[in-house]
């Protein structure tokens, strides 16, 4: 597309003086080609793509940049000095490939433009070689440093890649960022088949473009303020249809009707007394804010965020008990059987100096003791229920179940959140241990009421947390020996692989085997993960908690639920593969207990890994606060990430970023409130989505 073609007029506004594209009708229906149909995109490009969630026209047009290249100057390459980043362009003489000792393959092009010859080189791109033929003319932008001019990205043809205000796309391992770009170049065409759902009245009141324009302006932009003022557009629609849904399900619950339970009772107070420690003045707030909830006949739906060991299984316990104590049910559904058989160990015991009757039930129990505990569940004999998604099979029903809690709820499926409710209308506390950012609790979760346990007991330290390359592992064994020898305990976490649950139950297994052999060959070494029967891993956990085992490899099952205060070190391998907020739930394995921990990253080294990696494990060095990682989180990845799993479209938040966009929020707010009930294309869509959504699938 040149730029004669970028005319248009849109919202009644001026248009740019080089605006996108010429608008004709739109054929909406072929924004849902797969990406095989289009030209230069074979299986296995395919495949790759599908692990970054491309895999329509449609979802390429939504894939935005994370960032542009800024303006550079193109400069002969005898007027090249180092460290400057610029452009260069020229034609290829020679080409040479090297293998490095780190198993990475450097390609170098010698390159001349007539007044100098310059040796290009690119890191980890073999391909390179094949395309990089003597007499090829190319355009390079990087630095001149060390090696040779350091090729940041090239074009072989038109100037796209090395252009100013390029598009820089999330990739991955398994897909550069290049490939990325050459992908959105085919699919841009299409933008032309975007339809626009925005009213006319709102658009131009808002002084927004036509989403086609917006799409074509964000991808391959003149300046940044054009790519700005298209990514307003895309993220006000964005906003906007959220906005609707929330208002609707917000007035939906007023009108849903849940068991008032008045004031706390003797059942509460002797729950208080029983505890064997006070409670922190954040949890105090939380337990007021949940009381005001559960006298209202209205259903309760309140998120209890509170960091990784900040004591929320405290508060969640006295919600069901206040159930308990006005003769009705409670129950608490967790994701893992691991995490539910955590839960129903922390509580039974009180329970049963309350005089409650606590019972569990997972899939794994024999089907005549399933059915002995779904009766007790019916006659209303059990009291508080713990579980796993058991708990909302149809064959489960419950006498009068008044609380549910549901733990780290973002695992599961929106069918799974919503059946525990259905026709019951019980009140529900959401509790996360992966801190929502307070930017995103305060916009998107609308209608949410949040409450949040902002800091641990003060006797808990940070952990103390060091970021190692591989090459230096056994460093970080050596200060685990250390501590082991001290009475200390520790977990090992495997690698993070893309496999079935009983390939990473072999990998964790071949792990804790070598290290038997190797470095902790002096101490007794448990192994656990999801492969493992119920009986065996609560045995192993038990072993662990009585300190029979010195060190426990794991898979990510430990992530969440496992609290033992004398562990107090944890290596987690290949952390790099792991997103910031598992490996801070990871983390909060350990420093449980008052002595210092410490957890050690091991990952490949700084210059293998990219950007987001390095960022998020420096983030996890320079803080413990899991607010803050939250925020970072949300930086890094986005709004949409962070609401969980694809559901229906509402984790697609891809171009609005909660954190800058309040005023553009309150904006959609506004015409939300306008258009709400209205008939149109944007109340179709709310409709669409929020019809498979419940509310708290925003949490």
């Amino acid at each position: 597309m040149t730029a004669a073609r970028r005319q248009t007029v849109f919202a009644g506004l001026d248009p740019p003086e080089a605006w996108p594209l010429t608008p004709r009708a739109s054929r909406p229906e072929r924004l849902e080609r797969e990406l095989a149909t289009l030209e230069g995109i074979g299986p296995g490009l395919t495949r790759r793509l599908a692990t970054l969630g491309l895999r329509t026209v449609l979802d390429v047009l939504e894939h935005g940049p994370r960032r542009y290249e800024s303006a550079v100057d193109e400069v002969g390459m005898a007027d090249l000095r180092a460290d400057e980043e610029v452009v260069v362009a020229g034609e290829v003489l020679s080409v040479s490939t090297r293998r490095l000792r780190s198993r990475r393959t450097l390609v170098r092009a010698r390159v001349s433009d007539g007044t100098a010859t310059v040796t290009a080189t690119w890191f980890n791109q073999p391909w390179l070689a094949d395309r990089l033929r003597p007499g090829l003319r190319v355009r390079l932008r990087g630095k001149q440093g060390r090696f040779g001019f350091d090729v940041k990205s090239y074009d072989l043809g038109e100037s796209r890649a090395t252009a100013d205000f390029a598009p820089v796309y999330p990739a991955s391992e398994e897909i550069a960022a290049s490939t990325v770009r050459r992908v959105v170049e085919t699919a841009l065409p299409y933008v032309l088949d975007v339809p626009d759902p925005l009213p006319a009245a709102v658009r131009e009141r808002e002084r927004l473009p036509l989403k086609r324009d917006a799409f074509a302006a964000v991808h391959r932009p003149l300046s940044l303020d054009e790519a700005e003022l298209g990514r307003e557009r895309l993220a006000f629609d964005e906003l906007l249809v959220l906005q609707l849904g929330i208002a609707r399900r917000a007035a939906e619950r007023e009108r849903t009707l849940a068991t008032g339970l008045g004031e706390p009772g003797e059942v509460i107070r002797r729950y208080r007394a029983a505890l064997p420690f006070a409670l922190t003045p954040y949890q105090e707030r939380a337990i007021r804010e949940l009381d005001a909830d559960l006298a209202r006949t209205v259903p309760m739906q309140r998120l209890l965020q509170g960091d990784v060991g900040s004591g929320k299984t405290v508060v969640a316990l006295y919600a069901l008990l206040r159930a308990v104590e006005n003769g009705c049910q409670g129950a608490l559904m967790a994701p893992t059987e691991t995490l539910a058989e955590q839960h129903f160990l922390t509580i039974a015991d009180l329970c049963l100096e309350l005089g409650v009757t606590c019972e569990l039930l997972t899939s794994s129990l024999p089907a005549r003791e399933h059915e002995a505990v779904r009766g007790r569940f019916a006659s209303g004999e059990a009291q508080i229920a713990v579980g796993t998604h058991a708990l909302i099979q149809r064959e489960v029903a419950f006498a009068d179940l008044a609380v549910a809690v549901v733990d780290e709820q973002h695992r599961f499926g929106v069918e799974q959140r919503t059946a525990l409710a259905q026709g019951r209308a019980p009140h529900v506390l959401h509790m996360t241990a992966t801190p929502i950012p307070r930017t995103l609790a305060l916009t998107v979760y609308g209608d949410l009421a949040v409450s949040e346990i902002a800091r641990p007991p003060a006797s808990r330290k940070p952990v103390v947390t060091r970021w190692i390359p591989e090459e230096r592992a056994s460093e970080a064994y050596t200060r685990l020996t250390r501590l082991l020898r001290q009475g200390r305990q520790a977990y090992v976490v495997c690698p993070l692989v893309e496999a079935s649950e009983t390939t990473l139950a072999r990998a964790a297994e071949a792990e804790a085997e070598r290290l038997r052999r190797a470095e902790l060959s002096d101490f007794r070494v448990g192994c656990v993960h999801g492969r493992l029967r119920p009986g065996e891993r609560r045995g192993l956990m038990a072993r662990f908690k009585a300190k029979e085992l010195d060190v426990l490899v794991a898979t990510t099952v430990i992530e969440v639920g496992v609290d033992v205060p004398n562990a107090t070190v944890m290596i987690v391998q290949e952390a790099d593969r792991f997103g910031l907020a598992q490996l801070h739930q990871l983390r909060g394995r350990v420093g449980r207990g008052a002595e210092q921990s410490y957890c050690l990253l091991v990952s490949r080294g700084r210059e293998e890994l990219t950007e987001s990696a390095q960022r998020r494990l420096q983030a996890l060095c320079d803080t413990t606060d899991g607010f803050e990682l939250a925020e970072t989180d949300l930086e890094l990845r986005g709004g949409g990430a962070l609401l969980g799993t694809r559901q229906s479209g509402l984790s697609d938040l891809r171009f609005a970023h909660i954190r800058r966009d309040r005023p553009l929020l309150e904006r959609a707010r506004a015409a939300a409130h306008e258009l709400g009930g209205a008939p149109g294309p944007l109340e179709d869509l709310a409709d669409a989505l929020f019809a498979e959504v419940d509310p708290e699938a925003l949490a």
